[in-house]
């Protein structure tokens, strides 16, 4: 069993979030704002089991793309999504 943790801007929220379930893959969503923009994004919880981790991750790779933001007289390219992949000892369902 793994836990999903993506961390999606905002714009993307919506599509990732029906793409998944659409899929049905659930995931809870926890709003978040980015330490380095200050930019509001979304935190979303997906528990899977293992051999669902490339599926899911492809799901939100598709769903978001990275776009360009100027942060003072920088150019930065920002991801759509930070994703970790943990692994979990338990899981209960109650």
């Amino acid at each position: 069993m793994k836990l999903i943790i993506a961390i999606v801007q905002d714009e993307f929220t919506n599509q990732v979030i029906k793409d998944l379930m659409a899929k049905k893959y659930r995931t809870t969503k926890l709003s978040s704002t980015g330490g380095f923009l200050k930019s509001g994004n979304t935190t979303l919880l997906i528990g899977v089991d293992n051999r669902e981790v490339k599926n899911v991750v492809s799901i939100i790779e598709e769903s978001c793309k990275s776009k360009k933001v100027n942060k003072g007289k920088e150019e930065l390219n920002i991801g759509g999504a930070t994703i970790f992949v943990l692994n979990m000892e338990d899981y209960k369902r109650i």
